[in-house]
């Protein structure tokens, strides 16, 4: 079973930047599509921003010109950059690993206005 531990998350202004990461263990990362989701308060877990293998993307229309999802195979990790940050981005921010369906405990983002 593959274990994701993300980290970056903080408190930010809008306008703002963060850069979250997710290390991923237990598995053969490079070979594997990851995907960034969040969840607000209230509201289901939805997906932002996927990676695969070959580094196709592909990000929600909401995030788009905005986030940008990475990958360092040689640090198995996953990244997510987001910029120009808004209030409604505030949210919990996990990572997946869509092959063995494993995610990560999460990571808090909150931007204020």
């Amino acid at each position: 079973q593959a274990q994701l531990v993300e980290s970056g998350g903080g408190l930010v202004q809008a306008g703002g930047s963060l850069r979250l990461s997710c290390v991923v263990s237990g598995t053969i990362f490079s070979s594997k599509s990851m995907g960034w989701y969040r969840q607000a308060p209230g509201k289901q877990r939805d997906l932002v921003a996927t990676i695969t293998s070959t580094n196709s993307t592909s990000y929600v229309d909401s995030v788009k010109g905005r986030f940008s999802i990475s990958r360092d195979n040689a640090k198995n990790t996953v990244y997510l950059q987001m910029n120009s940050l808004k209030p409604e981005d505030t949210a919990v921010y996990y990572c997946r690993l869509f092959a063995l369906n494993s995610w990560g405990q999460g990571t808090q983002v909150t931007v204020s206005s």
